[in-house]
């Protein structure tokens, strides 16, 4: 059986680099699971790699058919926006390992449906001051920053990634993001260890 490894981080620390790295090592053989949501797509992104991007309607249908894993809503700036995971034909852990992104919650929904010894957590984090200068270059490069919900995501980040939280969730490893070469050496090894 397959192992569904599952990354989580509080935003800009730097999930989305290391997932692509981790994807891109053909000796840990990884697949990926793309999840949903019903935001916009930002400036870079691709239908279908980073999210399948769809509409509140389309999900309520997948709901009505028992599709959805897990899901979450955020009520934004911009009104509320969804992130789940539907079941469809992506996953296979009879034959492979998977790596996805996700949140608090939805990590624990995820080892909760496939089990525990099949979802394991891999939590990077990085300093604060650090994380929201990543966060505000990155929202400067779009065609329409939206930099309200930069600070609404980041304000609730102290709050989702307590350390009471993490504990509840049974994460009690970090990898520290300060020097993205070694956290993702780092990474790289504890997912070959199992």
């Amino acid at each position: 059986m397959g192992t569904i490894f599952c990354i989580v981080g509080k935003s800009s620390s730097g999930k989305d680099t290391i997932y692509k790295k981790l994807l891109e090592n053909s000796s840990l053989q990884l697949q990926r699971i793309v999840p949903y949501t019903t935001r916009p797509i930002r400036a870079g992104e691709c239908e279908g790699v980073e999210y399948h991007f769809t509409t509140v309607d389309a999900m309520e249908r997948l709901q009505d058919e028992n599709k959805i894993i897990e899901c979450r809503s955020y009520e934004t700036v911009y009104g509320v926006w969804y992130y789940f995971m539907a079941k469809d034909s992506q996953i296979h852990l009879e034959k492979y390992n998977y790596l996805v992104i996700g949140t608090l919650e939805s990590y624990t929904k995820l080892r909760d449906y496939f089990g525990k010894d099949r979802v394991v957590p891999i939590y990077i984090d990085l300093d604060d001051g650090e994380r929201l200068s990543r966060a505000l270059r990155r929202e400067k490069k779009q065609s329409q920053p939206r930099y309200e919900e930069m600070c609404r995501r980041y304000l609730a980040d102290a709050k989702d990634f307590s350390l009471e939280n993490l504990e509840q969730a049974g994460i009690t490893r970090c990898f520290n993001n300060h020097n993205l070469k070694k956290c993702y050496a780092e990474i790289s090894e504890y997912i070959k260890s199992y």
